[in-house]
């Protein structure tokens, strides 16, 4: 078997979410403290290692529609190009090593990372066909990473963090259940295979999902107005530029979703796509003037 399909089958490039779990580091500006990057460092290979456990675990349980799937179906297992046996032992293998690391973090970032787990399968088992709980258990997966990667860091997660995180991938998780929707347009099949919607719910969907991506923005000005702004920044005014940064990256995803240019996952084509990667540079941008002042001053 080609090595290559078996790192295919890993999802490393789906590794790139886990680094969600820097974000409270980065939002709390501990950049120079050397135990919280080796805490980081780690929780990320042990978390991406379980993310990995994951994937393995939910192709093998989602076989059928899989196999429908027009993208799907060429994966390891619903192609039939590897015997089961052989991805129910990598996926042990790789949950062992990732809980001996998370271990080694701290007991917290464990408990986190074993919720993870318990709620990624539990998805794919089962509440991934539930109509609207999906979504929300998909943002609070998303959010989750975050929550871990401050536990990892042995830091208190800010509220505005908290709400903004859960907003935000709110929104990208009706994205993602979007875009599935819009690939099966050509099929004309009336209902998402291996979920509860049907196709008509596709402007439903794309209204919820708008409407929570502004939601993450309107936190976000109301952060810049608190007291912790303040403490944290030297200008904060500065900060004020990233919500119409914010305005445009929500609008930019949805426009690029309903053009049917979406990813199966939006923080992959996040990170991946030219605009998105310049909106995330200009709104790092205005954050480090906000920290340090312009360079004039």
């Amino acid at each position: 078997m080609d090595i290559s399909a078996w790192w295919h089958e890993l999802r490393a490039h789906h590794w790139l979410k886990n680094l969600l779990l820097f974000v409270p580091a980065f939002a709390a500006h501990q950049f120079t403290d050397s135990n919280v990057w080796q805490a980081l460092v780690q929780a990320f290979c042990s978390f991406s290692l379980c993310a990995s456990a994951v994937y393995i675990i939910n192709n093998l349980f989602d076989l059928e529609s899989d196999k429908r799937h027009p993208r799907k179906c060429n994966r390891l297992f619903a192609s039939g190009k590897a015997p089961l046996w052989q991805g129910a032992a990598l996926a042990a293998l790789l949950l062992c090593v990732s809980l001996v690391l998370a271990a080694d973090v701290n007991g917290e970032f464990m408990s986190w990372l074993l919720l993870y787990f318990l709620l990624s399968n539990a998805y794919s088992w089962r509440l991934k066909r539930l109509i609207l709980i999906d979504c929300l258990l998909l943002a609070f997966l998303y959010t989750l990473r975050v929550i871990a990667g401050a536990a990892a860091a042995k830091m208190m997660l800010s509220f505005w963090l908290l709400a903004f995180s859960v907003f935000l991938f709110l929104s990208l998780a009706f994205v993602k259940r979007y875009a599935e929707l819009d690939a099966q347009l050509p099929d004309k099949s009336p209902k998402a295979y291996g979920r509860a919607y049907v196709l008509a719910d596709a402007p439903l969907i794309q209204i919820m999902g708008i409407v929570s991506g502004y939601a993450a923005t309107l936190i976000l000005a109301l952060y810049i107005n608190s007291d912790a702004v303040v403490r944290l920044y030297r200008t904060p005014e500065i900060i004020w530029g990233n919500v119409p940064v914010m305005l445009f990256w929500i609008s930019w995803m949805w426009m690029q979703t309903h053009r049917g240019h979406m990813h199966d996952d939006p923080l992959i084509f996040a990170l991946t796509d030219k605009a998105s990667l310049l909106s995330g540079l200009v709104f790092a941008s205005i954050l480090a003037i906000g920290a340090n002042g312009w360079p004039l001053w």
